[in-house]
């Protein structure tokens, strides 16, 4: 049975949005804050999860965001050609545009039906980036086995948070917390169900 894995880069307040500051809302760039020694260590962390995952899950936009970015043909680098070769899952109620990744199937209809059924057929670890809202979505359906939530030492203050409105609480354990370079901290957690 397949782990479900969301990782996400995320403000001490819990913003997920723009970290990259490219949607021009003012308050994104955090990742331009941090050195590049950090970055470096950031980067290893980065390509170890890709190495030890199975399939990728993603949304349309932040399918759309990596090929944006070249991530599909011309990003260089380990962790580029790990993605390339990695089966990747988009949840999409429209048809996909632009190039191809390659090794993508698109899952449409009852998107918590979809991915419990991915999770049957993959053996090993599921990771999805970004994806706020699919997040949300799986959250709620008790689909996600882990968070591995890189968080930056930056105060947004407005913006998309990774947790909005749950229909419940949910106790987490925590199972891992290191700090990634000088500047970043990983934590890991699984909900208590």
């Amino acid at each position: 049975m397949g782990k479900l894995i969301v990782s996400e880069n995320i403000s001490i307040d819990g913003v997920i949005e723009d970290p990259t500051g490219e949607d021009d809302g003012g308050r994104g760039n955090w990742f331009a804050r941090i050195g590049d020694t950090t970055r470096g260590v950031w980067a290893e962390v980065e390509l170890n999860e890709a190495l030890g995952a199975e399939a990728l899950l993603m949304g349309r936009r932040s399918y759309e965001w990596f090929l944006a970015r070249g991530w599909a043909t011309s990003r260089a680098g380990a962790w580029a050609d790990r993605l390339r070769t990695l089966p990747k899952y988009v949840v999409s109620s429209s048809a996909l545009e632009g190039p191809d990744w390659g090794n993508v199937t698109v899952l449409k209809g009852d998107v918590p039906a979809e991915v419990a059924k991915l999770k049957e057929q993959i053996d090993g670890d599921i990771v999805l980036y970004g994806s706020g809202r699919l997040v949300h979505t799986l959250w709620e359906h008790n689909l996600v086995n882990e968070l591995r939530l890189m968080t930056y030492p930056v105060v947004v203050g407005t913006g998309s948070r990774l947790f909005t409105d749950t229909s419940d609480a949910t106790d987490l354990r925590l199972i891992n917390t290191r700090p990634v370079g000088e500047d970043l901290a990983l934590h890991i957690y699984q909900p208590i169900l």
